[in-house]
């Protein structure tokens, strides 16, 4: 569904992601991990165009993605990430329906399409659906985000740290229902995260980076069983030491 070629971005001497190559079947959730600055950001970036790959090539669904507009690309894939980015002088409902309304969707069915993602992200439509994005919490934003990712019915995914400005409840249950939503719809996502329990959590694969360059990628059970260099065995003794910690804690009560 999604192919890396030697996907390449150079920014002058300094190499942020070099020749990286992956497939994502449609309908799989690859995850890519690693520290800050190890390439995965600017690899999901370049998959959509807002940053053009220096060399090498992203194809989706067979067909290159530089054969076709940035804007047409973008329309049919689902987006959210961090900082959110919502529209500031639309209301939470008017950003949740910008791309169903530029792909001419009839607006009963733009206005039924979100109400039903407020009510998936718990954000009440009556209550928030008029609310500019300055009267809602950082958190709320980010539901918003998701939302408008998920608006458009789109079949491929790319999310950013989508859950990192949540509280720990609200992240448990929103990963959760991700989770069972994107299986429903069999949408193909690459998900980018610092975070190893997300990545085995939520990832059918799991992309290792390292200074833009791949490590090693495998299931969640491959990376815990056979990590295939330092740095991955590393990032996997980090949920380890966690799950020890709390079978100590509950065999001590």
């Amino acid at each position: 569904m999604i192919e890396l070629d030697r996907l390449t971005k150079r920014y002058g001497s300094v190499t942020a992601v070099a020749e990286l190559s992956l497939r994502i079947e449609r309908g799989e959730l690859l995850v890519l991990l690693g520290g800050s600055g190890c390439g995965k950001t600017t690899t999901l970036k370049m998959i959509n165009r807002l940053i053009e790959p220096s060399a090498g090539q992203v194809r989706i669904g067979g067909v290159a993605a530089q054969s076709l507009p940035p804007h047409a690309l973008r329309r049919h894939i689902g987006y959210a990430f961090q900082q959110v980015g919502l529209f500031p002088h639309m209301s939470v409902a008017e950003n949740v329906a910008v791309t169903p309304r530029l792909l001419g969707w009839p607006e009963e069915r733009v206005a039924e399409r979100v109400e039903g993602l407020l009510r998936l992200v718990e954000l009440d439509p009556d209550e928030y659906g008029q609310r500019h994005p300055d009267a809602l919490s950082g958190g709320q934003q980010q539901r918003v985000g998701l939302a408008r990712a998920f608006a458009a019915e789109p079949e491929v995914v790319l999310l950013d740290e989508p859950f990192g400005a949540l509280d720990p409840v609200t992240r448990d249950r929103l990963q959760r229902w991700f989770g069972q939503i994107r299986r429903e719809m069999s949408l193909t996502a690459v998900f980018v995260t610092h975070d190893m329990v997300e990545a085995l959590l939520l990832g059918d694969r799991i992309a290792v980076l390292d200074g833009g360059r791949l490590l090693q990628v495998g299931t969640p059970q491959e990376l815990l069983r056979a990590p295939a260099h330092a740095t991955v065995a590393e990032l996997m003794g980090t949920p380890r030491r966690h799950a020890e910690i709390v079978d100590r804690l509950l065999g001590e009560s």
